[in-house]
């Protein structure tokens, strides 16, 4: 195997690790939402450029959950970054706009950190 082709191999399955590693986190957080007696109403909703990690339904309210994976709450709580947060927004826009009461739904934008030991910090209302 070439030098170049041995680095692409590596490459990819640190992606592969990656992908299942924030799997794993945003199922983690699902069970905690469920637990507090939420229900799914979407996971991994894309739509309108952007994608939204887990919304929920808490009784006539939506939540919108953006969860994040790093070594500590710190690194996670760093890698929301301002555009990202811009593009969940318009997201959420467009999935309030398929709701009965549109954009004047009750709702709130939660981001769930998750450490490398798997502890979870939910931020409610993050943004």
């Amino acid at each position: 195997m070439s030098k170049a082709a041995e680095v692409a191999a590596q490459k990819a399955e640190r992606g592969r690790r990656a992908w299942y590693a924030g799997a794993a986190a945003e199922e983690s957080v699902e069970r905690l939402y469920l637990q507090r007696g939420m229900r799914v109403a979407a996971r991994r909703w894309r739509k309108g450029g952007g994608e939204i990690d887990l919304i929920l339904r808490d009784g006539p309210e939506i939540v919108f959950v953006e969860v994040k994976k790093a070594r500590d709450f710190a690194h996670a709580a760093e890698r929301v970054s301002a555009q990202q947060i811009a593009r969940i927004q318009a997201s959420a826009a467009l999935f309030l706009a398929g709701e009965p009461q549109g954009e004047l739904t009750p709702c709130r934008f939660d981001v769930a950190l998750v450490n490398q030991v798997g502890e979870t910090r939910i931020l409610e209302g993050a943004f």
